[in-house]
């Protein structure tokens, strides 16, 4: 643990992306098995681990700090982790060797719940400031050191001296502590066998389309269909099993059995999760209702079943089609549906661009039917090959205009790692009849500079502290851009916006011309 949390510590403190890639790969080339490989899971965020509930640690700091300087601490530090290690009390005066990363994991796994809080102690007592930092951080599941999963891959590439693509195509078929991974990379062995496995295959992702770039289209040499407003996913049907998983690898096969239900030949399909009842194609809205259940009720299966747009095929009867042109695919998977077809299986139709219709034209064409489920105009090459990642220039995403609102903003809080120090996060209202209320909150959509600007003007309009929240003079406009708007019953507001951000702040514009709760329902009604 001692050498994990020294890594992630000068990762912080590095911000070069060249210089993080030389810390990992030192750090791997000095560091045995399995710790290396645990360390590496934690940084992909690939690893399976109990969290500590953040009412454990609450307890913990009123139990062994004092409550009034935590607050004035955690006001001015902003990250709950950071602050708990510092202010923890260093009542050992000999302390023992920390377990390595590997047994803490494993000793974590095997404890009962009401053995947690006692270890977790023993664990902060005997580190060092940037040993409990390391801890907490795992153990709340925010790590936040400006690495990605990508990022990481790549480092593995040129740690290995291979491709990127090859280490995509291994990633999901393996599982820390990645020992057969770091064999081949580091010669000792041959290329880890993925024959049995069922895993997730990186996904082709799309750019989106600038009005100034639909001009340089050669329309002819491209597909158009839908963009639907659902949830990407990968559909795996093998002789080995079944299973479903997002566009970032994670499984969902649980949450939506009925899907994997419908399917029953070899076959890899990338399509939308939505709802499908009665044949109709439901809203997001309805399909965030069947997110992260712990359970499946009947009922719920019943009023709420999911079902699967297929537009793309990967892998038929075992066989490798992304080498393939998005045409010959497309054939494929056709023929594929013809004889496999399911109530809750539907096939993305292609858009006829007619001769004399422009790009414009067809996606205003598409927007005017006004469906809740779809969001604008898929465009992928036709002669694309199947390439995990965003390759330029083969597939496009072009979606409608985001609404906006002018909302002000209410409340504001510290955000999270590089933003610690800053109130970046930001809750924001309408007016509904005489008063203002919440209704929504967003982090991003401002420059480093308005970020700057903003959290001087939220330190000098404070009316009331919450911790790491302001409530703040009820002054400052924002015009708030989102996709799409529903009711919502876990929103005091009774509404819920999709993709909130801040699209310009109004500092000219007076609180009392901002919009009202009304605009937001009709839009629903509309």
């Amino acid at each position: 643990m001692k050498y994990f949390a020294q890594l992630l510590n000068t990762l912080f403190f590095t911000y070069g992306h060249l210089d993080k890639m030389t810390v990992i790969q030192e750090y791997l080339a000095r560091t045995p098995d399995p710790e290396r490989g645990y360390a590496l899971a934690i940084m992909a965020d690939s690893l399976s681990f109990p969290t500590f509930k953040r009412s454990l640690i609450k307890e913990l700091i009123q139990e062994k700090i004092d409550p009034v300087l935590f607050e004035l601490s955690y006001d001015y530090v902003g990250d709950l982790s950071e602050t708990l290690a510092l202010l923890w009390p260093e009542t050992q005066t000999v302390k023992q060797e920390l377990p390595s990363l590997a047994e803490l994991i494993i000793q974590f796994n095997h404890l009962d719940k009401n053995e947690i809080r006692p270890y977790l102690e023993y664990l902060l007592n005997q580190s060092n400031a940037t040993e409990r930092w390391a801890l907490l951080k795992l153990g709340l599941g925010s790590l936040r050191i400006g690495i990605s999963a990508r990022f990481l891959k790549n480092t593995l590439a040129k740690y290995g001296g291979v491709d990127v693509q090859e280490i995509e195509h291994l990633w999901h078929g393996l599982r820390p502590p990645y020992i057969e991974l770091f064999s081949w990379l580091e010669k000792g062995s041959a290329k880890p066998s993925l024959e049995d496995a069922i895993f997730f295959h990186p996904v082709m992702l799309s750019h989106p389309l600038n009005e100034e770039e639909v001009d340089s289209l050669i329309t002819s040499q491209f597909n158009y269909e839908k963009k639907f407003d659902g949830i990407r996913v990968q559909v795996i049907s093998t002789p080995q099993g079944k299973a479903l998983f997002t566009r970032t690898g994670d499984e969902i096969s649980a949450s939506f059995p009925e899907v994997l239900d419908s399917i029953h030949s070899n076959v890899v399909l990338d399509g939308e999760l939505v709802i499908i009842k009665d044949g109709e194609i439901g809203s997001f809205n309805q399909l965030q209702q069947r997110l992260n259940r712990k359970s499946l009720t009947k009922k719920l299966l019943l009023e709420l079943p999911a079902g699967l747009i297929a537009y793309d095929i990967l892998f038929l009867e075992g066989q490798d089609l992304r080498q393939k042109k998005l045409t010959a695919r497309r054939d494929l998977l056709e023929n594929w549906f013809t004889h496999n077809r399911a109530p809750n299986i539907v096939l993305s139709d292609l858009l006829l661009l007619r001769e004399a219709q422009t790009l414009q034209q067809l996606k205003q064409q598409l927007l005017a039917e006004n469906h809740p489920a779809v969001e604008g105009l898929m465009i992928k090459h036709k002669e694309s090959v199947y390439i995990a990642g965003r390759p330029k220039g083969l597939w496009y995403k072009w979606k409608r205009e985001p609404l906006t609102v002018d909302a002000v903003l209410m409340y504001a809080q510290r955000g999270h790692g590089k933003r610690s120090s800053y109130y970046s996060d930001y809750t924001f209202g309408l007016w509904s009849k005489d008063k203002i209320v919440t209704i929504g909150k967003a982090y991003f959509g401002f420059t480093d500079a308005e970020l700057i600007e903003l959290d001087k003007w939220i330190r000098t309009h404070t009316i009331q502290r919450f911790g790491s929240v302001r409530e703040v003079k009820k002054e400052l406009v924002f015009e708030v851009s989102f996709d799409a708007v529903n009711y919502s019953s876990r929103h005091k507001s009774g509404v819920a916006l999709r993709f909130p951000r801040i699209n310009r702040i109004r500092w000219d514009k007076p609180v009392a011309e901002i919009d009202h709760l009304e605009t937001l329902i009709q839009l629903i009604k509309n």
